[in-house]
């Protein structure tokens, strides 16, 4: 089992130490040798200049270096050389170096520990035995740089998240010599969609223009309940939308950026062609989520049923409730949610506050409970990878767009392909193809989710006709043979 320290790191590192090429090789491994002072010793006492790399659950990968061999004699060692440092922050890359201050604590040597440098101790890994617990370790040590480190002004939090809870950490030893670097390789999609050109915008354009849903429930469109907390670009995607439609950069529903929701009314908004004809969707807009305001878990089921009337303009110090004079009370299937978007932005995926998780799961369990699909826009992917700005085709070859995608799947409990990355318009004054696909890619994804679900309705509604039937030819036949009898 290698490494999993990238070439790129290595080539920071090397320049960091600053004497000439080096050849990285692979000491010791958590994930591979067990978490164990004990082991760890073994592997790296006596090893000259070594990097210790830890690698978090929140793509964040830090460290330290030593230029002297560690040992196990519970003293500290001396060593002017000695640097932390920090390589990537939350799946962005953050090159730091924290330089040694005080290099008589530069690193601590103890047969109970596992890599510790600086007084206090700066970085303390781990003592003892540390086992494995659902894909991560637990650590018992800590980040406190700026006793025997410089730490750059930057917080404890920005560097390890604020836990020591690990995914891996390695040791490796570091010598003079030319490395052999892996050759670069050709990215390979992460989700595979038709070479992008003009026919696959036409293809996709046709698929939702023909859309139709199922006329055997009375419906004429489906509707697609927009949620997401506020700033994430629910209004805006239906712009988007609007704009490819339109063929020109449309703003009908209200977006920007605000402390709390732009959007304060339910509104089911509807697609029209050049022509003028409608498309078989609406795409319904509410209010953004927020942990103490904003929609609530009463509203919402009410949303889902189609009990809230088009337009109703929410309330947020008084609920919509049965005794309103514009409530629902019997809503038919075409009043009702088919499917529901949540947007989330790519680049603050991590920083969701827990509340507002707890709050979408909640509000997911009512639709679980009544079978609607969920999916999710992946908004914003231009400002989470570079890449992505540069060319938005790459979406689909990011790494930093995957992760984002592996992290809402966890978040949510959603498959991952029900997570849609999209890039609305927002700075363009004029179309663009790229970005006009991405949209059309996600709604055409969304609009299959909503017609498998009315297929479930229709079936279930002709089951229960056909046991309705049923029953009604059983109680005639009963009722005639208690006719016989008398």
């Amino acid at each position: 089992m290698s490494g999993q320290l990238p070439d790129r790191y290595m080539d920071k590192l090397e320049s960091w130490i600053g004497t000439g090429p080096k050849i990285f090789t692979l000491l010791y491994k958590i994930t591979r040798d067990g978490c164990n002072a004990t082991t760890f010793h073994q592997k790296c006492d006596n090893q000259g200049p070594t990097v210790t790399v830890l690698y978090n659950q929140q793509d964040s990968v830090y460290g330290g270096y030593g230029s002297l061999s560690w040992n196990s004699s519970g003293n500290y060692i001396q060593d002017t050389n000695a640097f932390l440092f920090q390589m990537k922050y939350s799946g962005n890359d953050t090159h730091t170096k924290f330089p040694v201050t005080q290099a008589i604590y530069g690193l601590y040597g103890h047969s109970t520990y596992g890599p510790a440098f600086g007084s206090g101790h700066d970085l303390y890994t781990f003592s003892g035995t540390v086992n494995s617990s659902g894909g991560y370790y637990a650590l018992d040590g800590y980040v406190r740089i700026g006793n025997a480190f410089n730490n750059q002004s930057i917080d404890a939090k920005q560097i390890n998240n604020g836990n020591m809870y690990v995914t891996e950490l390695e040791v490796y030893s570091v010598t003079d010599g030319d490395r052999k670097k892996s050759p670069p390789q050709a990215s390979q999609p992460w989700r595979k969609t038709p070479e992008w050109n003009e026919k696959f915008l036409e293809t996709l354009t046709e698929d939702i223009v023909s859309f139709k849903p199922s006329g055997e429930l009375g419906l004429s469109d489906v509707r697609i309940l927009m949620l997401g907390p506020v700033g994430t670009g629910k209004s805006s995607f239906y712009n988007t939308i609007n704009s490819v439609f339109k063929g020109r950069i449309s703003q009908r529903a209200r977006c920007g950026n605000a402390t709390h929701s732009i959007t304060t009314a339910y509104t089911p908004y509807l697609v029209k062609v050049r022509s003028g004809a409608s498309l078989n969707f609406r795409l319904c807009d509410t209010r953004g989520l927020e942990v103490t305001q904003g929609l609530d878990i009463l509203e919402c089921s009410y949303l889902l049923d189609g009990s809230i009337p088009d337009y109703y303009e929410f309330n947020p110090a008084t609920p919509i409730c049965p005794d309103h004079p514009g409530f629902v009370h019997h809503p038919r299937v075409p009043e009702k949610i088919h499917c529901v978007l949540f947007a989330i932005d790519a680049k603050t995926v991590g920083d969701i506050p827990p509340k507002l998780v707890e709050k979408m799961n909640s509000f997911q369990k009512i639709m679980n409970h009544k079978g609607i699909p969920q999916a999710v826009l992946l908004t914003k992917v231009d400002l989470a990878c570079h890449d992505v700005a540069s060319k938005i085709s790459n979406v689909f070859t990011s790494t930093k767009i995957e992760d984002a995608v592996d992290k809402v799947s966890g978040l949510l409990g959603l498959p991952r392909n029900n997570i849609l990355p999209i890039k609305n318009y927002e700075n363009e004054m004029q179309l663009d193809d790229n970005i006009s696909i991405l949209a059309l890619l996600a709604l055409r994804q969304v609009l299959y989710f909503a017609e498998d679900y009315i297929e479930s309705i229709q079936e279930k509604m002709s089951a229960l006709k056909l046991s309705s039937q049923r029953l009604t030819k059983g109680d005639v036949v009963q009722k005639s043979g208690d006719f016989v009898k008398e």
